[in-house]
């Protein structure tokens, strides 16, 4: 097993005189008269060590397999190196090649890969500079979640995969059954005994451990069978989702904002080698952006201060909103991008265009939901205060065409012990694509599934 000091990226911290060994893939090999030089990575660092292996350490035949992509350990001892952006090199004085990669087939050769080319080898997709990159961001950020969270207090609760609910009320599932559909379906002879399907949301079960902990969060795949092709879409991410007892909608503005702010500082904090790199290369304005985000107060406004600061901009937009329309992404990159530079709160919106679990505002004409708008990306988390009123939640439900069934422990929360409670949603890939610049979401998961696509 690999030890902690013997990853690249320690390695490269070394000091010279060092007896090491280092492990990894090659990234590429010149020749000299007298020496060759690997560029060796094991996925640990943005940079490669490089080896220096003198002409007569190992053979040649066994020279001509070190090629990129060969999977190889090296032993040896680390020296200065002369050379420009590394502090150290490895001087080998044993070499083995655990796994050859043929030069005439292997995909991931030393060029500049599209996008579009690395996700149609995405087993190969992470030993790439972008991959190993927008990776370590990935895990960095995961890991930051949960920290966040944990260091508050919240428990933190797996939510179920199957459900037999809707969440979000759209109807836009993936079922899930062992019937043979070819013929009529009796779902009481189902697996599950009932129309089950693969989740949209984590929240409803979070409300249930939320009226017994108070604060908890989710985080976990969910799903979506939206026909939806556009870079903004996949068929299954990741969401997380806090939920607070005793909490209200400032409450909740307030938990989003810090959760964001955290995020960004741990990811400057620990990954700038690869930020620079993304800055570089897809996202010239990265590292501006998420410090900006950092410094800012978010600015608060209501949906009905949006909508009206949109219709006063003189701005030709390609949807034009009025009030009791959704806002656009284009009406929320103006509000982040150009009014008033910086993440915007908007919250209150109308009944109509949100979901049945939102509480009802005094005028019965808005719910008090919230959604955080990043710039660049626009809609970043969605929110709420929860329905606590039992006859009020009831009411919603059969507006939205909700059958009672399938949601009684639901109502049971608001007829035993029910209490002010508030919670959001942040999509970890949308999150993803904020912190690394990426703009294909597709880019940020290791295995995309979109339309037409569940290859690997």
């Amino acid at each position: 097993m690999i030890q902690p000091d013997q990853y690249i990226r320690s390695l490269l911290r070394g000091a010279p005189g060092e007896r090491v060994i280092a492990r990894g893939w090659v990234k590429t090999r010149r020749d000299s008269k007298n020496v060759h030089f690997v560029q060796l990575n094991d996925g640990s660092s943005p940079v490669d060590l490089q080896v220096v292996l003198d002409h007569g350490v190992v053979p040649e035949d066994v020279v001509a397999t070190i090629t990129t992509g060969a999977c190889i350990s090296v032993e040896g001892e680390l020296v200065a190196s002369p050379g420009k952006g590394q502090a150290v090199e490895l001087k080998a004085t044993s070499l083995k090649v655990h796994g050859a990669a043929p030069a005439d087939a292997y995909p991931l050769q030393k060029k500049k890969h599209t996008l579009e080319t690395l996700r149609e080898i995405a087993h190969l997709r992470p030993r790439s500079n972008t991959g190993g990159a927008v990776f370590r961001v990935r895990n960095a950020l995961a890991y930051a979640i949960h920290k966040f969270y944990q260091e508050r207090g919240f428990l933190y609760v797996h939510a179920p995969l199957i459900s037999s609910s809707d969440a979000e009320g759209a109807g836009q599932m993936f079922q899930v059954t062992t019937l043979d559909l070819s013929k009529p379906a009796d779902f009481t002879q189902d697996f599950f005994g009932k129309r089950s399907f693969l989740t949209v949301s984590g929240q409803l079960e979070a409300e249930i451990f939320a009226l017994a902990f108070a604060n908890v969060y989710t985080f976990g795949p969910t799903f979506r069978a939206e026909n939806s092709n556009t870079p903004r879409h996949l068929a299954e991410f990741y969401m997380i989702e806090p939920e607070m007892a005793f909490c209200d909608l400032k409450d909740d503005a307030d938990l989003a904002e810090a959760f964001l702010k955290f995020q960004v500082q741990e990811i400057l904090a620990n990954c700038m080698p690869d930020l620079q790199f993304l800055q570089k290369w897809y996202e010239p304005e990265l590292v501006k952006t998420l410090e900006g985000l950092v410094s800012s107060n978010f600015e608060r406004i209501t949906y009905t201060e949006a909508v009206d600061l949109v219709g006063k901009s003189g701005k030709n937009f390609e949807f034009p909103t009025h009030w009791g329309s959704d806002l656009q992404s284009e009406h929320e990159r103006y509000l982040t991008e150009e009014l008033f530079k910086k993440p915007v709160i908007v919250t209150n919106y109308p009944r109509e265009i949100k979901a049945f679990y939102m509480r009802l505002n005094a005028d019965e004409k808005t719910v008090a939901a919230m959604d955080v708008l990043a710039p660049r990306i626009g809609e970043i988390i969605g929110g709420s205060q929860r329905e606590e009123r039992h006859d009020v939640l009831l009411s919603r439900m059969k507006a939205a065409g909700l059958p009672e069934e399938p949601y009684w422990w639901y109502l049971d929360l608001r007829r035993f012990g029910g209490v002010e409670h508030a919670g959001f949603g942040m999509g970890f890939e949308r999150m993803m694509m904020y912190v690394t610049g990426m703009k294909n979401i597709r880019d940020v998961i290791p295995f995309p599934r979109t339309p037409g696509n569940a290859e690997f």
